[in-house]
């Protein structure tokens, strides 16, 4: 039994890697952040039932996927956090025109196999910049597709370590989001896709790779969309209309290619991060009384409010 230790907890016996006061700043796409005081990544999926079991209830534990989506604060995050490496990485055909794929595999590469395999339905997965665990998570989408499209089932383990299988009804998705438990980890899921033409199917996925460069800010340290889309509305042209196109907050900045997208100029915190997001998020409900639902995860403790002055670069 893993026991309390101060404000730390003794490690467990596992077959997987453990560390203790781990940089998540290194593995973040934002590179801002505290420690978390665990870090372990899972030999495979009884190592993870076996630490979940062991790990008092009173502990947080948080699922990392590849840290496109997460603003970790600068605090850190008191608790474990989980990683699924490459033993969740894994792809395999089934039945012709259906792959069980890991949760910690990437969707680009998932989408890259089932390219490989002559199956089409998956090209928009290579314009999601995440791994499978994620993306059923939040029924992640882009470029015409989502998955709630392709699913045919899903692995999940509980906090307290017990396995469910779901089906695609059992997940209730919605837009950019999974009725199921915040606390479950996504291990495997199976996809149905369709046979079709590899050539063409490449030629859909170099369209989408064309397109993220042009339109996003995919080769500065960035994250995944900021906020989702509102009925009726996208929030990036809210963002533009009320003026915060390039919005600044220390080295934080709201991109102007992309003011839906926010960036790490070079030593930004993540309170600068997080606070010209917010600061965006306030002039769109003055203007147009709609409150913008974050899609990005903040990770650690509620910061209190920040008073900052923004300004447009």
């Amino acid at each position: 039994m893993i026991q309390p230790v101060g404000d730390i907890f003794s490690l467990p016996e596992v077959k997987g890697q453990l560390q203790k006061g781990a940089a998540l700043d290194k593995i973040t796409w934002f590179k801002v952040g505290g420690p978390a005081d665990i870090l372990f990544k899972p030999a495979d999926e009884a190592d993870l039932i076996l630490f979940l079991k062991d790990i008092p209830e009173e502990i947080p534990v948080f699922t990392l996927g590849i840290g496109s989506n997460l603003l970790v604060r600068d605090s850190g995050f008191r608790g474990a956090v989980i990683r699924l490496g490459k033993p969740f990485a894994g792809m395999e055909l089934l039945d012709g025109d259906r792959l069980k794929v890991g949760g910690g595999a990437l969707d680009l590469y998932t989408a890259r196999f089932a390219a490989e395999q002559g199956l089409t339905g998956a090209e928009f997965l290579s314009g999601i910049p995440g791994s499978i665990g994620g993306a059923l998570r939040m029924n992640a989408g882009a470029y015409g597709g989502e998955m709630k499209d392709i699913l045919v089932s899903a692995v999940a383990i509980d906090r307290q370590g017990n396995r469910h299988e779901l089906d695609r009804e059992q997940m209730k998705f919605s837009y950019r989001h999974s009725d199921t438990p915040d606390d479950w980890i996504f291990t495997e899921a199976v996809l149905q896709l369709q046979p079709g033409e590899p050539e063409a199917i490449r030629s859909v996925m170099d369209d989408i790779a064309s397109s993220r460069e042009e339109s996003q800010p995919i080769r500065s340290r960035t994250g995944g969309s900021t906020f989702a889309n509102p009925p009726g509305h996208k929030a990036w042209e809210l963002i533009d209309a009320v003026g915060a196109r390039g919005l600044q907050i220390g080295a934080a900045q709201i991109s102007e290619k992309h003011c839906n997208f926010l960036i790490n100029t070079g030593g930004a915190t993540a309170e600068d991060i997080e606070a010209v997001a917010e600061e965006a998020r306030r002039r769109v409900f003055r203007d147009h009384d709609i409150l913008l639902r974050w899609e990005i995860v903040r990770l650690g403790d509620t910061p209190a409010p920040v008073q900052k002055e923004g300004k447009v670069a």
